[in-house]
């Protein structure tokens, strides 16, 4: 039954009364959620800028909130469909489902923090959401299942690849960082110009359009090879501009240049990561919002944005004073090929609406540019017992979102 609005208390129900208690404690636990992400997920792209002296830790958490939230608003929709509605057919997630699974994911959260274990929030939220929704009686989506355990399987070779060869660039004795760190400014500001963004009008049918898309729309031009050449030149251009941008400041002092190009980079993978990590908050609330409150997606995105926001600025400055040191230790090449693979990498999740581990992501990239030095700098034991926690997180999580579904549904009687 959809509740549009708050009834009256002339009308007001032991259902209805029942309902809303729920709504406002999905919300709320919805906005915790969203808090934490926002104050752990969203940290380590500033921390190497912080570790190499290019910008305060205030001034980075701040920067943080900003990015994340916006990220949140305009590409989040893409992953919360996914965690809200993709994972299981058959039934719709309610208010009390969305609370279990809520409360599940936050629970394994909580629980990584307080052990020092790495608990991804994306395997955790995939868990308990599929837990709650066959506590539901719905049914598994397979073909949904096998494409975000592929992405899952894929993240730390193509991650850890991706890292090892920017770093291979940056090291090399004959690419002078002159040259390297443009280069990787192209390359970022190519993707940019592709990033698919809600707040830039679309085509009918197409859920969301980028810059290059949206200015190839007011051009005809013919396509080549199934690229649309007027968008081609839009990514060359935007491409060009970065590359001239980050050259000019690595020519007048290479320190300066490489310290801007790390705030630069920073910044798109915090945009990158409030966009990719705000679904696993709101997702649950996917059907609750949209379909019994009657409410537009843009409504609980901005619910989730500002849960990230709060948490970048509450919680981001001491993960930031403690991650910022271990980045400077890994040195500031080591630190751009882990965090270049990060932006590419979550793009491309949102772009397939798939949740993702951005610690998942970092770590993979951390290890790979250590390789191209000759050493990961992570010892074998430390990578396994970490893979191992990872797939006890999705399984359990599995586990802990049925069972808790059920027991809140036996003492609410729902």
């Amino acid at each position: 039954m959809s509740r549009s609005r708050i009834p009256g208390t002339e009308s007001l129900t032991v259902a209805d009364a029942i309902f809303w208690g729920l709504v406002a404690l999905a919300t709320v636990t919805g906005l915790v959620t969203a808090w934490a992400l926002g104050a752990n997920s969203n940290s380590p792209p500033f921390a190497p800028a912080i570790g190499a002296n290019a910008i305060s830790t205030m001034r980075a958490a701040f920067l943080i909130g900003i990015l994340a939230a916006l990220g949140a608003l305009t590409q989040g929709g893409a992953i919360s469909e996914t965690v809200g509605a993709g994972l299981i057919d058959g039934v719709a997630i309610t208010s009390l489902a969305a609370t279990a699974g809520l409360l599940t994911a936050t629970l394994f959260m909580g629980f990584g923090v307080y052990t020092g274990y790495p608990v991804p929030a994306a395997f955790a939220t995939t868990g308990a959401m599929v837990g709650v929704g066959l506590s539901l009686g719905g049914d598994p989506t397979f073909d949904t299942y096998r494409r975000i355990a592929t992405f899952w399987v894929l993240v730390p070779p193509v991650s850890g690849g991706l890292a090892y060869l920017t770093a291979t660039v940056l090291r090399r004795d004959d690419i002078p960082e002159t040259v390297g760190v443009p280069l990787l400014a192209a390359l970022v500001g190519g993707i940019i110009a592709n990033v698919q963004l809600g707040v830039i009008p679309s085509p009918p049918g197409q859920a969301q359009n980028s810059i290059a898309g949206f200015v190839a729309g007011f051009v005809e031009a013919p396509t080549v090879v199934g690229l649309d050449v007027v968008a081609v030149l839009v990514t060359l251009a935007a491409a060009a501009v970065s590359f001239q941008f980050i050259r000019r400041r690595t020519q007048q002092s290479v320190d300066q240049g490489v310290r801007t190009f790390l705030v630069v980079l920073g910044s798109v993978v915090a945009f990158s990561s409030g966009g990719s990590q705000v679904g696993l908050a709101t997702g649950p609330l996917e059907n609750l919002y949209t379909a019994e409150l009657g409410l537009p997606g843009i409504v609980l995105l901005a619910l989730g944005a500002a849960g990230i926001l709060g948490g970048a600025w509450m919680g981001a400055p001491r993960l930031l004073q403690a991650t910022s040191r271990e980045y400077a230790q890994l040195g500031i090449r080591r630190s751009i090929a882990a965090l270049v693979p990060g932006f590419v990498i979550a793009q491309a999740a949102i772009s397939l609406g798939i949740p993702i581990s951005f610690n998942n992501i970092i770590i993979s990239g951390v290890i790979g540019g250590g390789l191209a030095g000759g050493s990961a700098g992570v010892s074998r034991r430390k990578i396994g017992v970490t893979l191992a926690f990872w797939v006890i997180t999705l399984v359990s999580s599995i586990l802990v979102g049925f069972g808790l579904y059920r027991a809140l549904a036996f003492v609410l009687g729902g």
